[in-house]
């Protein structure tokens, strides 16, 4: 081949390399999320094919956050917005937002959403706030975790159809791993054996119904001391709920944790990971989770 058609054929196999990559750049999922767990999920099971991105800052609630013109801007222009659901994100019923790029992931199993009496309450920079009348935390109830991770793996084979052998492989690996945590949470519901529990906040409802949890709320903020009134209505509770053990949402103020031990409680943190950690994964969170809970039923 002569010097002239090698150079031609070196730069026609570029442009086709050129092309092909354009091509699987042009492919490259935009998608916007209202929650970690779902994050994560679509982070695991897309990989390389998606670009995922969770706007809400790392030190707000999902569940009050509420987005600026330009965050509504970028889910308005993703090529996917991933919902939790169960009224998780109520930002979503207000604004403009396409119909056709919206996927709720627990839609399928709507009718399993624990109704909730609303609590109108204050703390931290959301201010005062009432959360929803629907238990929104359903990825604490690690089986339907599972379920909301294959309806991600399947609504991506459906918009990148070439991709869904690498998702559904993804997705069974995800789903190993949400079996693992659901076979350990249904292993120490069953070591607790109905002990009643306190939370600090109504955030464990599925993690309580799927694994035999005896859980009764409170509303005591993580860092914060408790006051009077709050201390007054913890002892009305334990005459009737005397648990030995408070879930908390993050590490307690040392004043909370000596106002329980004064009263018999023991204090562990189980973090619902509605926020991307600062640090590790989902998966590793949960694992930590599941750790203390073991260990602090154990010390009981």
């Amino acid at each position: 081949m002569s010097t002239l058609l090698t150079r031609l054929a070196a730069a026609a196999s570029f442009a086709v390399a050129a092309l092909s990559a354009g091509s699987a750049a042009a492919q490259t999922l935009d998608i916007q999320t209202d929650s970690y767990p779902v994050t994560y999920f679509a982070e695991r099971i897309a990989g390389p094919a998606a670009s995922v991105t969770l706007p809400v800052p790392a030190d707000r609630d999902p569940s009050v956050w509420s987005p600026s013109i330009a965050a509504i801007g970028a889910y308005q222009s993703a090529d996917l917005i991933l919902l939790n659901g169960a009224n998780l994100a109520a930002w979503t019923t207000r604004a403009t937002l396409p119909r056709a790029k919206i996927f709720d992931t627990s839609l399928a199993f709507a009718d399993q959403y624990i109704a909730t009496t609303g609590v109108t309450h204050s703390h931290g920079p959301e201010g005062e706030h009432s959360h929803p009348g629907t238990a929104s935390f359903t990825w604490l109830d690690f089986g339907l975790a599972a379920r909301q991770a294959e309806a991600i793996a399947s609504e991506l084979s459906r918009r990148v159809p070439a991709s869904a052998p690498a998702f559904a492989g993804a997705g069974e690996a995800l789903a190993a791993d949400l079996a693992a945590l659901d076979a350990e949470a249904a292993a120490i519901g069953a070591a607790a054996a109905g002990q009643p529990l306190l939370a600090s906040h109504p955030r464990y409802q599925y993690l309580a119904r799927a694994y035999g949890l005896d859980i009764e709320s409170v509303e005591w903020e993580s860092g914060e001391t408790p006051t009077e009134e709050q201390l007054a209505a913890l002892d009305a509770l334990l005459a009737t709920h005397p648990a030995k053990l408070m879930i908390w949402e993050a590490e307690p103020s040392a004043e909370a944790v000596a106002a329980l031990a004064q009263r018999g409680v023991a204090s562990v943190v189980f973090a619902t990971a509605a926020n991307r950690p600062a640090e590790g994964d989902f998966l590793a969170v949960m694992e930590g989770n599941l750790e203390r809970l073991r260990a602090a039923f154990t010390g009981l």
